[in-house]
């Protein structure tokens, strides 16, 4: 995939999830609107004597209506969800691609050049298991890069308490070497990269074509 192609496919992603944002949002309100007619039909039904029969008769169908609505909206959630992870998925491999190609192409990071890039690197060792975006290596130094579409201050913390961790225990073989962790993603607030450039990890954004490479 190029890069034209990587920006567009991007571009078309955050486009459906703002209408899928939009769309959960609207079926919130209709859902909200839907319990409110249910909680007055309910006053009404308490207020109908044994002798009103066809105002009961006129509740019960109102009740039909609404519940026949809300499987409906119900309905609609379920499908946005599925809709909605799949955007998710999807920029999540589009963002990885992008650093993946990008620093294959042109393998320096904090201005140091390194002779192996990985991919998507899992293992597992004495109960233990963990998978990793990026892993670039030279001579000296390893390079661990958690990729994010957007990045959350729980990413930061799960980079840090998880992910340095488990490459320690499950990658002896760079016992020697200096370890570095990188936080990638398209879309980081300023809050959060100085939180992460001022706890040492190494933080990279999309400007562009390029990438942009703040060392911490």
């Amino acid at each position: 995939m190029t890069d034209d192609e990587l920006k567009a496919l991007v571009a078309n992603l955050a486009v459906a999830q703002d209408r899928t944002d939009a769309q959960m949002a609207a079926n919130a309100v209709q859902m909200a609107k839907t319990d409110a007619k249910l909680n007055r039909l309910a006053e009404m039904y308490g207020g109908v004597g044994n002798s009103q029969g066809a105002a009961r008769d006129q509740i019960d169908a109102q009740l039909a209506a609404n519940a026949a609505q809300m499987a409906k909206t119900d309905a609609k959630l379920d499908r946005l969800a599925e809709m909605y992870g799949g955007v998710g998925n999807s920029q999540g491999a589009v963002t990885e691609e992008f650093y993946y190609n990008s620093l294959k192409a042109d393998p320096v990071l904090a201005g140091m050049r390194f002779d192996i890039i990985d991919k998507n690197v899992t293992r597992s060792h004495a109960g233990l298991e963990d998978e990793f975006d990026l892993i670039l290596v030279n001579g000296r130094e390893v390079f661990v890069v958690e990729v994010k579409y957007k990045a959350h201050k729980r990413d930061l913390e799960r980079l840090l308490n998880k992910k340095a961790v488990n490459f320690r225990n499950l990658f002896p073989e760079h016992a020697s070497r200096r370890q570095r962790f990188a936080l990638a993603a398209f879309h980081i607030h300023d809050e959060l990269k100085q939180a992460a450039l001022g706890r040492g990890v190494t933080v990279l954004q999309r400007k562009g074509d390029v990438i942009e490479t703040l060392a911490a």
